[in-house]
């Protein structure tokens, strides 16, 4: 249904001109859910690859079963020597 991919090419060569800033996009807090959703991948073009001022953003998701905030505490507790199983 979309044209978007989070598998785009890695390129150190992104005109970030040329990326949506996401602070510009505007959501309509009266639509209903599909609406918002709608407004904002037609405002923000990419939602893998957009900009936020001057710094780039891309988003890619790797094949886990593990939620982002799980990943996040496993991270953190790894930087202090611990884990999510102990």
């Amino acid at each position: 249904m979309n044209n978007f991919s989070n598998k785009a090419p890695v390129s150190t060569s992104i005109d970030i001109d040329s990326l949506v800033d996401i602070n510009s996009v505007e959501i309509d807090l009266s639509l209903s859910v599909p609406q918002k959703q709608q407004s904002f991948l037609k405002q923000i073009k990419n939602p893998y690859l957009f900009r936020c001022d001057d710094t780039t953003v891309r988003l890619s998701f790797g094949n886990s079963d593990l939620s982002l905030a799980d990943m996040l505490k496993e991270y953190f507790l790894s930087r202090q020597g611990l884990s999510l199983s102990s």
